[in-house]
């Protein structure tokens, strides 16, 4: 199946992801469709990456996006990422101007710990 055009895009998390690719399986085991490789790819890779489930995962996205230099795409990533150590959240903000305090890094990692 090709893509003809993109009709609308929003961001989400891995762990919202996951929740949808497993309601389409369901529809196409359902209907006795064929999966395509890619497809059953994508599956296997949410399932083995979502460390948390969808409502926590919007939670994290919202408390973050509180803080002061979080932008939405970070915000996604850790989300996705849910990094453990200041090292990890450094590697997320390693493109950005600017860098974070010790501080800055440990609200970072007790937000993902309280979501996991």
């Amino acid at each position: 199946m090709k893509v003809k055009g993109i009709i609308s895009e929003e961001r989400v998390t891995l762990p919202v992801m996951r929740g949808v690719l497993l309601g389409v399986e369901s529809e196409r085991i359902a209907a006795e469709k064929e999966m395509s490789y890619e497809f059953r790819r994508s599956i296997e890779h949410a399932n083995k990456l979502a460390k948390t489930s969808p409502e926590k995962a919007n939670a994290l996205v919202a408390e973050l996006l509180k803080m002061e230099k979080m932008k939405p795409e970070i915000a996604f990533r850790v989300a996705n990422i849910m990094p453990k150590t200041r090292d990890e959240v450094r590697a997320i903000f390693a493109k950005e101007r600017y860098t974070l305090s010790p501080e800055e890094l440990d609200k970072i990692i007790e937000q993902v710990m309280a979501h996991f």
